[in-house]
C-alpha cells in the first residue's frame, strides 16, 4: 500500500554529502519518513565535492558515513510516494544495479515524484526514463542526458512531469522546493 509519508533516498559509496543530507533533513522537516536505500543494508562512505581554482575538475574529500536502512532488492515501490537519487560518483556504479533500475522504472511508471541531482541523471538515463524529456544535471553529465535522449537545460532546477532535476548541491534549495511541492501534492498536503 502507498504510504502517504514515506520517501526513498538512494545512496552508495561516494554519494555526495550535501546531495544526500540536504534532502534527508529537508523532507524530515516536512514530516516525511525518509528511508535510505543502497545496494545492501550497510554503512556507506559519503564524499564532499569542491571546486578549487587551480584544478580543472572537482576535488573529492571523505565526508560523513550513512547507513542504508534497506537494500534495493527489498524495496517495494508501493510503500513510497517519492524517490530521491543523490549525486556524487555513486551513480556511476549504481546504474548497473538491476534492482535499482527496476525501482526507478516503477516509480516513473506510477508517476511518483523522482528527484535527481548531479550524477543521479546517470541512473535516470540507465532506466531509460528521460527520452524526449527536459532535464538538468551537472555540466559534465550533459552528454549522459543528451545521449540518452534527454533535452538538457542549464538551469538550477527542471521539473518535467514527475521528474525534478538539479545540477549540483548549489541548487539544493530550488531542487527541494520543487520536489516538496510534488510530494505534498501526492500526499494530499496543502501547500505552505
Amino acid at each position: 500500500m502507498n504510504s502517504p509519508n514515506k520517501i526513498l533516498l538512494v545512496i552508495g559509496d561516494a554519494a555526495e554529502v550535501l546531495d544526500t543530507f540536504y534532502p534527508l533533513f529537508r523532507l524530515q522537516e516536512e514530516g516525511y519518513c525518509v528511508q535510505i536505500a543502497g545496494p545492501q543494508s550497510r554503512v556507506y562512505h559519503l564524499v564532499q565535492h569542491d571546486r578549487h581554482p587551480d584544478w580543472d575538475i572537482t576535488v573529492e574529500s571523505p565526508g560523513y558515513k550513512l547507513k542504508a536502512d534497506i537494500a534495493f532488492k527489498d524495496v517495494n515501490v508501493n510503500e513510497y510516494i517519492g524517490l530521491i537519487i543523490s549525486g556524487g560518483r555513486a551513480p556511476e556504479y549504481l546504474r548497473y544495479d538491476a534492482d535499482l533500475i527496476r525501482i526507478t522504472k516503477e516509480f516513473n511508471q506510477s508517476k511518483k515524484p523522482i528527484a535527481s541531482i548531479c550524477h543521479g541523471i546517470e541512473i535516470l538515463a540507465a532506466a531509460d526514463i528521460i527520452r524526449s524529456r527536459e532535464v538538468t544535471t551537472v555540466a559534465k553529465c550533459r552528454f549522459d542526458a543528451e545521449f540518452s535522449g534527454g533535452i538538457y537545460l542549464n538551469q538550477e532546477v527542471v521539473v518535467n512531469e514527475n521528474l525534478v532535476c538539479a545540477r549540483t548541491w548549489h541548487d539544493n534549495p530550488a531542487w527541494m522546493r520543487e520536489f516538496v511541492r510534488l510530494v505534498n501534492s501526492q500526499a494530499g498536503k496543502a501547500p505552505k
